[in-house]
């Protein structure tokens, strides 16, 4: 989030500057690769000429390249060097690719990992047992918390003074989403206390029907959680629950076991 032009940050260390730079990468979507000075000032609500100063500088920094054929910005490539140590410290990913693979491929679908960033979450690793072109997660994809199974589990999961500021801002920010959905999150949470997974049914993606279960072992103080989404054509009734759900707890809890052994090594 960004300040409002014109208006002063209640924190006085806070650094106007810097967080309308990050609100012009933030502004960058998938499958909207190149945006022109005006529609980042549109997506920002900052000035043509603040606009016209930050890219040029984060062109200069090689966060963003200008396509002349087009005349507008694309992301540079030294926005995946900001990741990469981010993803490289993650462990569990190596850990438990291997195992997600084997679980996208039994059950046709995709196996993912994410966490928790503002109202949404973020796939850290993902893994593809299918060739459904409308259903591609990729690592970096965001998806929302309460439309989502992932976002419901780590919404289940997490303690009261962690989860209230994010259910208070999603129904300041969000309160179409949260109406529709705050009883999905009431089953959820349920779901969660008797199962130990949440399920979506088609509340995303229309076409595919996800099943997640957040990781009890928290890593660098983050709650991770794992997630399988099928498409609803490769899924017979009560798979999600009869089939799917078992093998992603079992997943986990085999994740789980293989980080305390190397705790134990370390």
């Amino acid at each position: 989030m960004t300040t409002r032009p014109g208006e002063r940050h209640a924190d006085p260390a806070f650094a106007t500057t810097l967080a309308h730079g990050l609100s012009v990468l933030q502004a960058f979507r998938h499958g909207e690769p190149a945006l022109s000075n005006r529609e980042l000032a549109d997506r920002t609500g900052l000035s043509k000429a603040t606009i016209s100063r930050l890219t040029t500088t984060l062109m200069q920094r090689g966060l963003l390249r200008y396509d002349a054929g087009l005349r507008r910005y694309r992301l540079g490539t030294a926005v995946l060097s900001l990741s990469y140590p981010l993803l490289a410290s993650i462990k569990v990913r190596q850990l438990a690719r291997p195992l997600m693979k084997r679980l996208a491929d039994a059950a046709g679908g995709s196996a993912s990992l994410g966490m928790h960033h503002g109202l949404s979450m973020v796939y850290v690793e993902t893994c593809r047992g299918h060739d459904a072109v409308s259903f591609r997660p990729d690592i970096g994809a965001l998806l929302p918390l309460l439309p989502s199974a992932m976002g419901r589990a780590w919404l289940a999961q997490a303690p009261d003074d962690e989860v209230e500021p994010v259910l208070a801002a999603l129904r300041r920010q969000e309160p179409a989403i949260w109406r529709r959905h705050a009883p999905d999150l009431e089953q959820a949470q349920r779901d969660y206390a008797e199962h130990g997974y949440c399920v979506g049914q088609g509340d995303w993606h229309s076409d595919v029907h996800a099943v997640a279960v957040p990781m009890r072992t928290r890593v660098d103080g983050q709650a991770l959680v794992f997630n399988c989404g099928v498409p609803v054509t490769r899924l017979r009734a009560g798979d999600l629950r009869a089939r799917i759900a078992p093998r992603l707890l079992t997943l986990v809890a085999r994740v789980e076991k293989m980080l305390e052994r190397q705790n134990d090594d370390a």
